[in-house]
């Protein structure tokens, strides 16, 4: 038996953007926000807090961030067009991720 598309990956809980950024504070959380900023930070534990700065690389492009597209006209082999066709739907896309790879793994200014 097919399983339904909504059962084969769980979906994340959506929440308002309204729940989260106009949601006031309660008084109990101000006060606990003033006393952490009144702390020096010598005093304020980072242990559970890994210091990782996303690279370039490490950005997970279609998920939250969307580059802009560009139209553009190419001139491709004709062979070559007819490989990424014969992939299935949305060569398109699967050329622009061919072309995202060579980009990255390549040094700049190249």
């Amino acid at each position: 038996m097919v399983k339904k598309k909504s059962e084969l990956s769980p979906q994340e809980k959506r929440i308002p953007a309204s729940a989260l950024f106009t949601t006031p504070i309660t008084e109990k959380q101000r006060r606990e926000l003033k006393r952490l900023a009144a702390k020096p930070d010598s005093q304020i534990d980072y242990s559970d807090a890994p210091e990782v700065f996303p690279t370039a690389v490490s950005i997970e492009v279609g998920r939250f961030y969307r580059p802009i597209k560009q139209l553009i006209s190419i001139r491709v082999d004709a062979d070559v067009l007819n490989w990424f066709r014969s992939r299935g739907g949305k060569y398109q896309t699967y050329i622009n991720e061919v072309l995202r790879r060579e980009m990255l793994g390549q040094p700049r200014g190249r």
